[in-house]
């Protein structure tokens, strides 16, 4: 369980810290800073490290049902929509409001997954992970009333565009369908690792194999969307820059880190057993929101705020990392 923990803790201090290197890319807008990553992180990383990483990648594609198969296409494709939506929802309601709702539905959606799938636990277990879980979202909550306030503070207007309904029911659509990633994961991680092990392979290369079908298939979604932006938007153009180079390598740093940061995930809810999926979720998406969070901190993103929003902010990281403490021992009971 322990091992399983870690790797959990890992995986979100790295989905965490994935986006720093987007605050020095040079003449680029948001859309080409993260259609670039997108491109690198959901096709270029995955065939690189599947095919280079893995013995016999391609008999064990081969041998996931094709039940199973098309279940984790589908619901990948789902997830890269919510994505996309998530993106929408902050035109509406603001980055704050927005990323609350965001990661709080598929915290509380996505962890309930596995249990739909796979079966209830035992009572004293599922009741305390769901303690757990509703500590975390409270957490959440708190957070996004730090960034209202701190947008207050700072005379920033939260809504920017549309009706707040409009982008509160986008951003809890987008939320649901991004559980899609947990569903795909919850599906396919058990056929996947035994695939993987009968080409002779370590266990944690099944994680590998799990991210590549969510990533690819994920991808599509997320490129159609991109191709459209761009081209509407005209910024095709401002690929052709002489800070290319340096921009997409630190594209290809957030991919990397965000592809190792879902493997890790994957690893750590195939190690900490029945309960994997929903503990590992929670933990995963809570440390990666924490230090997202602390990061942003240490960047004096908050230095202008009031105290006021200072203070919901650090009870919300209080919360947060108290609920994935009660999830943990949920797990271990």
């Amino acid at each position: 369980m322990i091992e399983g923990i870690i790797w959990a803790i890992l995986a979100g201090l790295m989905l965490g810290l994935y986006a720093l290197p987007e605050k020095f890319t040079k003449d680029f807008e948001f859309e080409n800073t993260w259609s670039l990553f997108f491109a690198i992180n959901t096709f270029l990383v995955p065939n690189v490290a599947a095919f280079l990483l893995i013995d016999g990648f391609g008999e064990v594609l081969a041998a996931i049902p094709s039940g199973v198969l098309i279940g984790m296409v589908v619901s990948s494709l789902l997830w890269g929509i919510g994505v996309m939506m998530w993106g929408k929802a902050i035109n509406h309601i603001g980055l704050s409001l927005g990323f609350s709702l965001f990661i709080g539905t598929i915290i509380l959606v996505g962890s309930l997954i596995p249990f739909v799938i796979n079966g209830l636990p035992k009572i004293p277990v599922f009741a305390t992970i769901m303690a757990g879980i509703f500590v975390v979202l409270i957490g959440v909550v708190a957070n996004g009333r730090a960034g209202i306030l701190r947008q207050a503070s700072e005379n920033e207007a939260d809504q920017k565009s549309g009706s707040m309904a409009t982008g509160i029911l986008i951003a809890v659509i987008g939320g649901l369908l991004a559980t899609g990633f947990s569903y795909a994961n919850t599906v396919g991680g058990a056929v996947i690792h035994e695939a993987v092990i009968a080409q002779g392979n370590p266990e944690w290369m099944s994680a590998v194999a799990v991210m590549y079908v969510i990533y690819m298939a994920g991808g599509l979604a997320i490129a159609v969307y991109f191709v459209q932006q761009l081209t509407a938007k005209k910024l095709w153009s401002k690929f052709n820059t002489p800070s290319f180079g340096k921009n997409a390598l630190l594209a290809s740093i957030m991919g990397v880190f965000n592809f190792a940061a879902s493997a890790g995930f994957a690893y750590a809810a195939f190690k900490l057993g029945s309960t994997g999926g929903t503990v590992g979720y929670a933990i995963f998406n809570t440390v990666a929101v924490a230090v997202a969070i602390v990061s942003g901190l240490i960047t004096k993103e908050w230095v202008n705020a009031s105290a006021k929003s200072k203070n919901a902010l650090y009870m919300g990281l209080g919360c947060m990392i108290l609920g994935i403490v009660i999830v943990a021992i949920g797990n271990g009971l």
